[in-house]
């Protein structure tokens, strides 16, 4: 589109389109050609019949941006005793240019006179003037006027597809709306129920707790259930009015955040941030902090107990997150979606970074690598 708009811009009396302009300079050349080895009606001189022939041929150049004005320039020409081949190919532009109106009109009749005052200044009969008139000024208007309805229709049948597609993208906008709403009714009648269930029963547990350890666990329970309900009144904000995700997941929030999970989390993590933390995009932000947040609760479900390391390094115009845990000696037993590799792959791919997930020297890592210099460029 670029490109068109610049070859538009150089070229715009023809549309951008180079083989239009070499059109119009095949045309102009050939009725120089034509009047130069014709017949002279009238006795003028040899430099000015030549300049009225190159005037005329010449100002064809511009009949499709000044079509009636050229039309009187090789008019005018006709008094040196140039042919009316310019002037056909001149109605013909108005035609094509200003279809049935009053400019078209009035260039029809200019032909018209041009060619019974002046090509036939001598005697002739009916059949010849009709038959003139049919060649000189029916045909280039008929012709023209074809041309205006051609590209009248093509322009019609260009803005329906144009309407057409902007009602499809309409539709499936409010399509994708409506399965998001209904996505986000589902969990909040099912999902948010059953996580408040939980903070309430576990806050009543820390209430009259039998010993203490047991209102340590109660307490985590609730405080991890708690933040859930945060995150999905975040996720349903989100479903539903296309908000952004909470502020906190952006700008220097973030290590903020990520100490936190390490806070919360059931097996030893042994953390490593930059100081200070880089100014990063939004995206890749929230970004890190899902890598880290999803690798930590995978470590615990698949191996409950090992050491993870998690570290987010920035190094020049790249930030990189690694997260790695020892392999699993017996599995939590906890469910697992299957979709957590793929959703951290799909989120680092859309922030413009690259992803792998895998065995490595005997651990399982998580790396994920962002270019911050170019994260978010518009160009």
């Amino acid at each position: 589109m670029r490109s068109e708009g610049r070859r538009a811009g150089r070229l715009p009396w023809w549309d951008g389109r180079v083989g239009l302009l070499l059109l119009d300079v095949a045309v102009a050349a050939a009725a120089i050609v034509f009047d130069l080895g014709g017949i002279r009606r009238v006795p003028v001189p040899e430099p000015l019949y030549v300049a009225a022939a190159c005037v005329a041929g010449l100002a064809l150049l511009a009949r499709r941006r000044f079509p009636f004005t050229v039309l009187i320039v090789v008019s005018v020409c006709l008094l040196a005793g140039t042919t009316l081949v310019p002037s056909m190919v001149a109605l013909y532009s108005v035609a094509a240019r200003r279809g049935q109106s009053l400019a078209t009109g009035v260039s029809a009749v200019v032909v018209a006179l041009n060619g019974l005052f002046l090509q036939f200044s001598g005697s002739f009969d009916a059949v010849s003037l009709v038959g003139a008139f049919s060649v000189l000024v029916v045909a280039p208007v008929l012709g023209g006027l074809w041309m205006y309805q051609r590209l009248a229709l093509l322009e019609a049948l260009r803005d329906r597809a144009e309407e057409a597609e902007r009602n499809r993208t309409l539709l499936a906008d409010q399509a994708v709306l409506a399965e998001r709403r209904r996505i986000a009714r589902e969990m909040h009648d099912v999902v948010a129920h059953h996580v408040t269930a939980i903070t309430l029963q576990a806050g009543a547990l820390t209430l009259k707790p039998p010993d203490e350890r047991t209102a340590k666990i109660g307490e985590n329970i609730r405080s991890s259930s708690a933040i859930a309900l945060n995150e999905l009144r975040g996720i349903l904000g989100v479903l539903r009015d296309g908000s952004s995700e909470d502020s906190r997941l952006s700008g220097v929030g973030i290590p903020v955040a990520i100490r936190k999970l390490v806070g919360e989390s059931a097996a030893p993590v042994n953390l490593s941030l930059p100081d200070p933390w880089p100014d990063v995009p939004g995206d890749i932000g929230r970004a890190v902090y899902r890598i880290v947040q999803e690798s930590l609760t995978n470590a615990q479900k698949h191996a409950p107990q090992t050491t993870i390391d998690a570290a987010v390094t920035a190094t020049g115009s790249t930030l990189t997150v690694t997260v790695t845990n020892g392999l699993a000696t017996h599995h939590s037993g906890v469910p697992g979606s299957g979709y957590g590799l793929v959703g951290m792959r799909e989120r680092v791919e859309l922030a413009g970074g690259q992803f792998r997930a895998g065995q490595r020297d005997g651990r399982f890592e998580v790396f994920a690598g962002f270019p911050l210099g170019q994260a978010g460029d518009p160009s």
